[in-house]
Order: C-alpha cells, then structure tokens, then sequence
C-alpha cells in the first residue's frame, strides 16, 4: 500500500474527491503524460491510464490532465484504468502553445515551487528568466532562480548586478552537481510533500540536477557533447519523482519558447522593480511610454533603471495583453457557438 501523502494527498483534495460523483473509485496522482495514456500513482501502486470519451473529446487541450494532476479512474485490472473525472486544478502551470495565438498548454498542477534551471555559460539569459518568473507568479507558484554548473568559470558579480533587480522576488542559488553542498542547500530548500517543477532551456541539467537531489539516478542523463561543451538535451516528457523522506519533482523537457498566458499586466510592473518609480508618475493611467510626467521614463534618463529591464517589461506586457485579449475574444465565440447549440437544440425538441 502506498501513502499517497507523500505525493501531496491532503485533507483538502480528500474533499474534493467527496464532492464527485465517482467518489466510491480509486483516486491518484499522474506522474507520466503519454501520446494517448497516462502513469498515475495510487494507494494501489501504479496504473496505466486511458481518458473516457467524454474527457478525451469534451475538453480543450489545456483542460485535459497534465503531470501532477490528481484523478479519479476506474480500474480493470492490476494496472490498467480508465480516468473518469479529474479534481479541481490549483496552482496550475500554463505556457502559450506555440504557433498559436490564444491556445495554452498545461505543464503541471499542484505545483508549490518552480525551479528556473539556467547554466552559468552561453545558456544564461536573464530576459527569458524574467519570463518564466513572471508566468510562475501569475500561477501562484514561488519561483527560485537555480543558476547550475556553478564550477564553470564565470564573473559571478557580472551575473548577481544583472539578476539584481528580480532578486528581491525570489531566491537565487548557484548549483553544481561537482559541488555537493550546494545540492544539499538545494534540498533544505524543498520540504516533505511539496511539489516542485524544474524549467529551463535544453542541456542546463536539470535532470542532473533531480537525480542529485534524489541521491540516486532516477531519470536518464547524457555527457557533455564534446563539440559544444554543453549538456545534450534528454527529456523527452514532464515527469514526477519521489525524492527520499521529502518532496515531489516534476523535471519537463527543455523549452525553446515559453509564451505568457497571463492576465494582470500590472504584476509585471512590480516584478522588474518598476512599480516603485510608477508610483511618482503624474497619471495613474500612466503606460510608461511617452506621457509627460511619467517617473519611470525619468528613471531611465537618470540612469537608475535600466533601459533593458524597461524594454523587457514593455515586451511582456504587449504579449500578455495580446493573448488576454485574443483569449477574451475567443471565449465570445465559444459562448455564442453554444448558445447556437443549444438553440438547435430547443428547436429539435419541439419539432
């Protein structure tokens, strides 16, 4: 029998299984998504997982169960099963889906952390971690900076200036797998039961990085490609570990882009440090643009706020605005799609 417990069951989602209809079946966590099945972890042990029609063709993409889902599945054997409901989502995970305007994907639900994994090389990129951070935030999710391969020689004060103004909003480590004490570090930061998803771009080691936290090779590595002297990309799907006496990892594979589906612009303000210089501004509507009076802008002539950070918050912002506002417009399609539905529906009946 295994405790689900230690893969985050609580007294809360006790109750939300309560409030199904299929509350009399077996309950687990999904620790592997599939092309068309899913691994999900029960009291029970392991099962291979199918969706009910009404799931797989009732839903959008995003809705149907991503890596840390809990669900409710009906078995028919000693490890197969058919997913019949899927428990509320909290804390969920989400990136644009690429080639799309207003289409997202589920990473991970029930996610307490996310580590965003950067190398300290060529890989290192401080814009693209600002994007990240800013869609973990939006999902209520606390973000730790993880800068790996901490051995390598770099400038470490060039590195802690160009992280200076997101540093206040979440913790930032430097790793190595070579230097035992900072997994160690790494590891007190993660608590029993809590849930942590690792991010970043391909071959910064974040599978690397999971098997040392787990003290033991839990997901498949690769060397150092001789010609690049960079980690070869080797995950290939988001997937969940045990580690010992502690928390859950999801590691995900690399990702080139990670478009925002966020809606509150204004947080993004507040996370480049800019809100502190908005709150001079002589409007309250002030877009930080061209309106006179506007303190961030004179922030920038002065020198005290970096025009990169400014150039990088202005970016996000039009991108999170564009997919708010194409995700807007599209559930008033759906909404009137269905209403035509149900019309035809009414009209079926009486004749």
């Amino acid at each position: 029998m295994i405790n689900l417990n230690t893969y985050g069951w609580n007294d809360k989602l006790h109750q939300l299984k309560q409030e199904s209809e299929h509350k009399a079946l077996s309950h687990g966590r999904i620790t592997i998504v599939h092309r068309t099945c899913y691994e999900v972890i029960s009291e029970n042990g392991p099962f291979q997982c199918e969706l009910t029609g009404n799931m797989k063709f009732g839903k959008a993409d995003y809705e149907l169960p991503c890596t840390g889902d809990w669900v409710i599945f009906q078995s028919f054997d000693e490890s197969k099963g058919i997913i019949v409901d899927l428990l509320p989502r909290e804390r969920t995970l989400y990136r644009k889906k690429n080639d799309t305007v207003a289409d997202k994907q589920a990473i991970a639900s029930y996610v307490d952390k996310a580590f965003i994994v950067q190398s300290l090389d060529d890989n290192f990129n401080v814009r693209r971690a600002e994007r990240f951070i800013a869609q973990i935030l939006e999902a209520n999710i606390t973000p730790i900076l993880v800068l790996n391969k901490a051995d390598l020689n770099f400038e470490k004060q060039k590195i802690e200036t160009q992280v200076k103004h997101i540093a206040r909003q979440m913790p930032i480590v430097f790793t190595s797998i070579h230097q035992p004490q900072t997994i160690s570090e790494l590891r007190e930061s993660i608590t029993a039961g809590e849930t942590v998803v690792f991010l970043g771009s391909s071959g910064v080691g974040k599978s690397s990085l999971v098997n040392a936290l787990c003290e033991k090779p839990v997901l498949q590595t690769s060397e150092i490609s001789q010609s690049t002297g960079k980690g070869r990309h080797t995950s290939t799907r988001r997937e969940m570990v045990l580690m010992n006496g502690s928390g859950i990892l999801i590691d995900t594979p690399g990702v080139r882009e990670f478009g925002l589906t966020i809606n509150d612009t204004d947080s993004l303000a507040e996370l480049l440090d800019i809100s502190d210089y908005a709150e001079s501004c002589r409007f309250k509507n002030c877009e930080h643009i061209n309106e006179p009076g506007c303190a961030v802008l004179e922030a920038i002539n002065n020198g005290t706020l970096d025009r990169k950070v400014y150039e990088s918050y202005l970016k996000l912002k039009r991108e999170a605005w564009h997919f708010s506002t194409s995700e807007h417009e599209k559930r008033k399609k759906d909404k009137s799609f269905s209403k035509l539905i149900d019309e035809i529906k009414k009209r079926k009946k009486k004749i």
